[in-house]
């Protein structure tokens, strides 16, 4: 096993944010992560938030699937903390608070390649993980101990499928469980909806329209988007829409999760389906859809999307054309998924 990368931060992380203009050992230690990564910053001087290193956190950002703001927050700052870790560089196992990091989606990657489900590729070692590895290693005659150290992680290299053959078991056993109770419609369904503060109106207008539907509407009001995706998955919802207003914004957009050379294909299928019918029903311009790696995204356990709308005023007026979008949209998700 190698020698363990050092990630731990030695600052504290009361002054994150971290943004162009700051100077000290947090931003020279951020440059100094960033080149480790691949990232050119010639043009500023150790220590220097300066253009070169705001442009190199925004690629970053672009490629993790975060807002491309070039501002280091805690969510940035995680996410390059996670992507210095390398598959051996420590032992992985299910722990509190769980391992995050780059090691770990690599290792989900290999499960389930070799068909065993840890769920989404989301770099998170949690029980479903977990669950995959022990029935690994009771399979492969190993202690099923549900640790990943040097003798495990040795049998799960030694038994990948060659290249070209590599399909993951994890996006089909997504869809089927939207599938699983064989209905076409939304009854019965739990659906979650969820913002962050300010919008407590979109979400009350979008599950009572789920309630006519005769389906079941969660309302999730939480300012920190990991707490909102413990709690949903607590609840054990069978999908999760979160809505925030974005005031410096002007169009409506869909974003779903993506992370780690991994997709959650339902996900998009319900994302594309919401864009299809919304800027135009609010009277705002396309944004598009997007894969992104957002908390709430890669955090909640059932196929989940943010609705990300532009122009509040022109929105707060819809509300109800909202909600009744949005519901059509999970309508035709839920009956394409059962066909």
């Amino acid at each position: 096993m190698r020698r363990v990368a050092d990630t731990t931060a030695p600052f504290d992380d009361a002054s994150l944010p971290l943004r162009p203009g700051d100077h000290g050992e947090g931003v020279a230690d951020l440059q100094h992560r960033l080149a480790r990564l691949g990232a050119k910053l010639s043009g500023d001087e150790p220590g220097e938030y300066g253009p070169s290193t705001a442009g190199a956190v925004a690629r970053f950002q672009a490629e993790r699937g975060l807002n491309e703001d070039g501002v280091c927050d805690q969510q940035t700052w995680s996410a390059v903390v996670e992507a210095g870790y390398r598959l051996d560089d420590r032992l992985l196992y299910r722990r509190t608070p769980m391992l995050r990091g780059d090691d770990v989606a690599e290792l989900q990657r290999h499960l389930s390649a070799l068909g065993f489900d840890p769920g989404r590729i989301d770099g998170i070692f949690g029980d479903q993980t977990a669950e995959a590895l022990m029935d690994f290693q009771h399979n492969a005659g190993l202690p099923p101990d549900g640790i990943c150290g040097h003798e495990t992680l040795a049998e799960v290299l030694r038994l990948q499928p060659v290249q070209g053959s590599t399909d993951l078991v994890s996006p089909l056993h997504e869809r089927l469980k939207v599938a699983t109770d064989g209905r076409g419609d939304l009854a019965g369904r739990r659906i979650g909806v969820g913002e962050q503060g300010g919008f407590g109106a979109g979400v009350v207008s979008t599950c009572r329209a789920l309630r006519e539907a005769g389906a079941l509407g969660l309302a999730f009001h939480h300012p920190d988007p990991s707490s909102q995706a413990a709690e949903a998955n607590a609840t054990g919802v069978d999908c999760f829409v979160n809505l925030v207003l974005l005031a410096d914004e002007r169009s409506c957009s869909t974003a779903y999760y993506l992370g780690f050379r991994y997709e959650s294909l339902a996900s998009r299928r319900l994302a594309e389906l919401v864009q299809e019918e919304l800027p135009d029903a609010l009277g705002v311009s396309d944004g598009g859809v997007r894969g992104m790696a957002l908390p709430i995204l890669r955090e909640t356990r059932m196929p989940a999307i943010e609705v990300r709308l532009g122009a509040p005023l022109v929105v707060v007026q819809h509300t109800a054309e909202l909600g009744r979008v949005l519901v059509r949209a999970l309508s035709r998700w839920v009956s394409t998924s059962s066909a």
